[in-house]
């Protein structure tokens, strides 16, 4: 296992985070299996953990506490907040009120005294950007939180929250979370570089492309569990989806040469970039990720990255991985016309 400076934070991680969106109801509901899954990764060396108070209403967030009870302190425990856990005003985003009350039930949840890493899950256009600075320099002095970061942020306001900050002498977003993939660079054009400039630590998610890179597509099958739920992703009628099936294609030949399955190349690949720390593995089941530990020592030379941007041209999506998250500017035409 390799590791990696936190960005800034003085923390150090392993370069492979493993993501626990999928224990619970939403994924795996064996809570045994889910436990298995922490120790297992933590035994191969995995010393960084990532979790959010949404995935399962919080169920994920009881797992990794139960998982974490006596090995606490060697790990480097991330969550996040932002969206509702329950119906009503005032219990989503991104507002003082709303993330005080979010971080102390992640702490009464995950069974600790602090997180090393709280990121707010989502950007919210309703709440000044010094509000929600103000709020988690209050935790980290507090002791509550030892650093924070942000997730799914455009490059525009990754640098709207600096200049606030320094403006407002408050502490800063130290570490951005977005999705990056084989089918969506689309980070490489401002995220990636905006993030390095600032010195802040990257942690991608999605490295599979919501499952079009396990392998289980070249044939356009819809064989998995998440097609099964959701046919239409994989529909290989639609036009997008027989693009991103022909582009999976075409990495599933690089793969081949290099005698590896083509999840291990997917999640190489975004460590090959200079500003990524860490990229999230969400494994579902104690099998994926003894797959996943099987290829941590594959690291992509120059060759090997020249064909892959001959197939994905850098800074390409191949999708949108934010459209189930659109700007609201482009969604609603009074944010964007003149009035009257």
């Amino acid at each position: 296992m390799q590791y990696a400076p936190l960005g800034r934070t003085g923390m150090t991680v392993s370069r492979y985070a493993l993501g626990t969106m999928m224990f619970g109801s939403v994924g795996n509901s064996d809570r045994e299996e889910c436990v298995s899954i922490v120790h297992t990764a933590l035994d191969a060396g995995i010393n960084f953990v990532d979790t959010a108070d949404m995935y399962s209403t919080g169920e994920s967030e009881r797992i990794v506490g139960e998982a974490l009870r006596g090995r606490r302190d060697a790990v480097i425990l991330a969550t996040k907040g932002h969206f509702g856990l329950e119906e009503g005003l005032n219990k989503s985003g991104n507002s003082r009120r709303h993330l005080l009350n979010a971080v102390d039930a992640s702490l009464r949840r995950l069974g600790t005294d602090w997180i090393d890493l709280y990121q707010v899950h989502r950007p919210d256009w309703s709440t000044d950007l010094e509000e929600t600075l103000g709020v988690l320099t209050d935790l980290v002095r507090e002791g509550k939180i030892r650093a924070f970061g942000c997730s799914s942020f455009p490059a525009h306001e990754l640098v709207e929250s600096h200049r606030v900050a320094e403006s407002r002498g408050l502490m800063r977003f130290r570490t951005e979370q977005p999705p990056y993939s084989l089918l969506a660079r689309g980070i490489e054009r401002d995220v990636l570089p905006v993030a390095e400039r600032w010195g802040m630590g990257v942690l991608t998610w999605s490295p599979l492309g919501f499952g079009f890179l396990t392998g289980r597509h070249r044939t356009g099958a819809a064989d998995s569990a998440r097609a099964r739920v959701r046919p239409a992703w994989f529909d290989p009628e639609n036009p997008q989806v027989a693009r991103k099936l022909a582009v999976a294609e075409q990495l599933a030949l690089v793969a081949d040469d290099l005698d590896r399955p083509l999840p291990a190349l997917a999640t190489a690949f975004p460590l090959a970039h200079r500003a990524v720390t860490s990229v999230i593995t969400g494994v579902r089941t104690l099998e994926q990720l003894h797959a996943t530990l099987q290829h941590v020592d594959l690291v992509l030379d120059d060759a090997v990255l020249d064909r892959l941007d001959a197939i994905v041209p850098p800074g390409t999506d191949v999708y949108d991985p934010q459209s189930p998250m659109p700007l609201p500017w482009l969604t609603d035409s009074a944010l964007r016309r003149r009035a009257g």
